[in-house]
């Protein structure tokens, strides 16, 4: 498998997954939710990532996440299934769950907290690859996994057969272009920013798109990309301003939320859009009426209230 075998780009945000208040998973917001997201034309989802709060759920929870979603909107999206764990046992199970539920592909971290060296890297991934024959996007997040893979080390992950993507939200973004510049035939590539260098890289130099979180500003996010395709910078300028709104106010550079939880805060957007996002599962903790304050106010600037 190569870039080719897919045909992943545009926005593929990392969704959230509605719990009820009492923290069990609440399947009628999650097709309600799925729905919402096809109608704003998302070019796909990513299921059960660090947005949709992976960490707390069950197995079964997670593939029925998945075989949920394929069956919704799998035919409308390209919906893939986050595989994260912390063995390669369990990363297989996850892949093969997403596999039978007809997903479209998997995304897959390093194994988070463990720190692994660059051979444990690679022997994991390989060991993922070999297993499950659907196509894998590697999610290089050091924030969540304590690593920064180097464009050295991706050109290696890049090689395995079932690698067809790399999601790569390095705060480094000296790496991001060297990987970017290393890969970009090989792989899809994704992290672009919603400026004007990411402008100027998806005209000039390659890239696929963005895998952010949460899609509180709908069809906006994936507009941006479908602006540039068309060559109306203008409009792509513009959608893209109000994207750097949203991120200026909730997160820091390393992606990391300024202000309680990433999930907490994109679910409370959520809600307040109308979207049926549910409630956080412990450990994370609902907003407090300060941080829903923030959080109304940014999308109040933004014209979404």
């Amino acid at each position: 498998m190569n870039r080719d075998s897919v045909d992943w780009h545009g926005y593929i945000p990392a969704v959230t997954t509605p719990f009820t208040t009492t923290g069990e998973l609440d399947l009628d917001a999650w097709t309600a939710q799925l729905d919402w997201f096809a109608a704003q034309r998302l070019h796909g989802i990513i299921v059960a990532g660090t947005t949709g709060e992976w960490f707390s759920l069950t197995e079964q929870e997670r593939a029925e996440l998945f075989s949920t979603a394929a069956k919704h909107v799998g035919d409308r999206m390209t919906v893939l299934g986050g595989c994260n764990a912390y063995t390669p046992a369990e990363a297989i199970r996850h892949a093969e769950a997403a596999k039978r539920a007809g997903l479209h592909g998997i995304l897959l971290t390093p194994p988070p907290y463990v720190v692994p060296n660059r051979d444990e890297t690679l022997a994991f991934y390989r060991q993922v690859s070999d297993a499950v024959d659907i196509p894998l996007c590697v999610y290089n997040w050091p924030r969540g996994t304590g690593v920064d893979l180097d464009t050295a080390l991706l050109t290696e992950l890049a090689a395995l057969d079932t690698v067809v993507a790399v999601k790569n939200s390095t705060p480094d973004f000296g790496g991001f272009v060297r990987g970017l510049f290393a890969l970009r035939r090989q792989v899809r590539y994704f992290g672009i920013p919603t400026d004007d260098i990411g402008i100027g890289l998806l005209t000039n130099i390659g890239g696929d798109g963005l895998m952010g979180a949460g899609a509180v500003l709908g069809a906006d996010h994936s507009d941006f990309f479908r602006a540039v395709a068309d060559g109306d910078l203008f409009r792509a300028r513009r959608l893209g301003a109000r994207d750097r709104v949203l991120m200026n106010s909730w997160f820091n550079a390393d992606y990391g939320a300024k202000f309680a939880s990433a999930q907490a805060i994109l679910k409370y957007a959520l809600t307040l859009r109308g979207v049926p996002a549910g409630h956080v599962r412990a450990p994370l903790l609902p907003l407090t009426e300060d941080q829903q304050g923030r959080v109304r106010a940014t999308l109040t600037e933004l014209g979404l209230l």
